[in-house]
């Protein structure tokens, strides 16, 4: 908690389908528990508009050296992740990230339903494109019913968050993803977490600090 007892929020701007995303996730989620944060997930695709390039859309050289290091990544953080992913590039990433928002939207463990999608794409070749495959992973991951919060993410308040997602990642600057914002603060990347793991130890300082000089007065 800070000095005005509001507890500090992270958002998570990211594409579901992201290697980055989902090789950050993990200490990202402890980052936020060890600095008793509040962790917002916040799904968006690329945001072209502020010069986010598409993987494939980039040279050869950039492509070649994105496996490079996705290779280093895997194998520093030792998680799964399959280079060549059979669904992957994803043949649409909107349905799966709505369907985070819809189970946040719900009261159901947003995150651990993000993380089982991405996982299903990235260590175990499932096609998360897929209506069963999603219905699947929200019953592994939560414990509800896949069909019926399928049924609700294409609502006109998921639809609403989805739509302000993109247009406040777009004003924010946000390009790529993971993008994580904390105290108007953007840290682009999941190699960049112990930036943002440091900025809320400051904030965690200096709230302190000011309370204890309040109590002095």
């Amino acid at each position: 908690m800070n000095r005005t007892g509001k507890q500090p929020v992270v958002e998570a701007f990211y594409g579901i389908s992201s290697p980055w995303a989902y090789l950050g996730f993990p200490r990202l989620r402890q980052i936020v528990a060890q600095e008793g944060a509040r962790l917002i997930l916040r799904p968006i695709r690329i945001i072209q508009a502020n010069g986010g390039i598409p993987l494939r859309t980039r040279p050869v050289a950039r492509q070649e050296y994105h496996r490079v290091e996705l290779r280093r990544w895997r194998d520093f953080l030792n998680l799964p992740l399959n280079l060549d992913p059979k669904f992957y590039p994803c043949r649409t990433i909107e349905p799966a990230a709505r369907l985070v928002i819809a189970a946040d939207q719900q009261g159901l463990n947003g995150a651990a339903l993000s993380w089982g999608i991405q996982s299903a794409l990235w260590a175990q070749d499932r096609d998360i494109a897929d209506p069963e495959t999603l219905s699947t992973l929200v019953e592994e991951t939560t414990g509800a019913d896949g069909k019926s919060l399928i049924a609700t993410s294409d609502t006109p308040e998921v639809m609403a968050a989805w739509q302000s997602n993109l247009e406040d990642a777009e004003h924010l600057g946000v390009f790529g993803t993971p993008t994580y914002v904390f105290d108007n603060e953007l840290f682009w990347g999941q190699d960049r977490l112990d930036f943002l793991q440091r900025k809320l130890q400051s904030m965690k300082l200096r709230s302190h600090s000011d309370m204890e000089i309040e109590k002095t007065i």
